[in-house]
């Protein structure tokens, strides 16, 4: 019994020293975090420090052992290392100290395991992507407001990356009680709660989410709130957030052209757009240009136009053609918000009808 208590006394003043430490603010870490279960996040600040796991959790675990614990191995990334016993203290270098860290009994079973990741104390610093050319690392779109969205980054080429942890709410960022959860893939995200159901599936550079209680006839109440945790090989994580309402990123498909005949074309709403139309009106932009512009990968973009109109409409809509036009494009966007264009939608007139309309305007003169 003597021993056994001071077994347990040894444990509870370690765990005492080592808390307090870490409310000193010039230590290292900074501050830690469970990411997921066996996930630990240390924030540092580049200075030396350390940080304990524990293998077995109880004291009572460690007394049940006939070696009490001394013999318990540790392995960092595979590797064996010198530190023996129930705690091991994770050293910490700048940005190093990251792994995967499992304790074994002599026989080499395993017993537990921890991932340590590190989160260097630079918020300003961003190593494992990219701007894009919005100047902003996430980017999210919807194609209508029936809640689901989409949203990509661009991985920086110097490192090799991957989703560690989403958490994707409606309300306050500052609110981490939404549960998250993801399946035996690492792939299938869910957050839920009382505000939003959310679910999100990543790939590669992409992730698409839904929200399951949005009503897309019903004003939007609180922003969609995201933080994304992205780990590299080496151990480093990097947290990324953006919040937005659905109709500050909506972006309609691509318009429907139908050529009626040679001198007028008639266009359509999208077939992803949410109808009734009167409820959910598009505006149309409308320009015609003259002569495309041969080496250019869009001529909607890159060419002068003749003319320019806008339209609002809740249907189908025709417009005429004027003589020696050559391209006509069409875009959309939502006509109640100051949202994004569609990509640009174009037609061109085949090279007989510019020649038909070439002579006909010869021979009137």
């Amino acid at each position: 019994m003597v021993l056994d208590f001071n077994e347990k006394m040894r444990i509870l003043i370690i765990s005492i020293i080592f808390a307090l430490l870490q409310q000193g603010n010039g230590q290292n870490p900074k501050a830690h975090w469970t990411l997921l279960p066996n996930i630990l996040v240390l924030q540092v600040n580049g200075a030396l420090g350390q940080h304990p796991l524990t293998c077995l959790e109880s004291a009572e675990e460690v007394m049940r052992r006939d070696d009490k614990g001394q013999e318990i191995i540790w392995k960092k990334n595979g590797v064996e290392e010198d530190q023996r016993g129930n705690m091991y203290l994770v050293e910490l270098e700048e940005s190093l100290g990251g792994g995967n860290y499992t304790c074994h009994n002599k026989d080499g079973s395993l017993l537990n395991h921890t991932v340590v990741l590190i989160q260097e104390d630079k918020t300003k610093t961003r190593k494992i992507l990219v701007k894009s050319d919005q100047e902003d690392y996430l980017i999210c779109s919807t194609q209508n407001y029936n809640g689901e969205f989409h949203c990509s980054w661009t991985w920086h080429p110097g490192r090799v990356g991957k989703v560690a942890f989403i958490r994707v709410q409606r309300g306050s960022s500052d609110d981490e009680s939404t549960p998250c959860s993801v399946d035996t893939s690492g792939q299938q995200w869910t957050c839920s709660s009382p505000q939003g159901d959310i679910s999100c599936s990543v790939d590669g550079s992409r992730m698409s989410c839904r929200d399951k209680q949005h009503c897309p006839y019903a004003e939007e109440a609180q922003h969609i709130n995201i933080n994304v945790y992205f780990k590299t090989n080496h151990f480093l994580v990097e947290n990324y957030s953006k919040y937005f309402y659905l109709s500050e990123i909506v972006k309609p498909d691509k318009v429907k052209i139908s050529k009626v005949n040679g001198t007028t074309l008639e266009w359509s709403y999208p077939s992803s757009w949410n109808s009734p139309y009167s409820y959910f009106p598009l505006t149309f932009q409308i320009a015609q240009i003259r002569r495309g512009c041969k080496k250019c990968s869009n001529s909607c973009t890159h060419s002068k136009a003749v003319t320019t109109m806008l339209v609002n409409s809740t249907g189908s809509c025709q417009v005429n053609i004027k003589p020696k036009v050559e391209i006509v494009c069409i875009r959309a966007k939502d006509a109640l918000c100051n949202s994004h264009w569609s990509e640009w939608s174009h037609i061109r007139k085949d090279k007989n009808e510019r020649k038909h309309h070439k002579n006909k305007g010869q021979a009137s003169q």
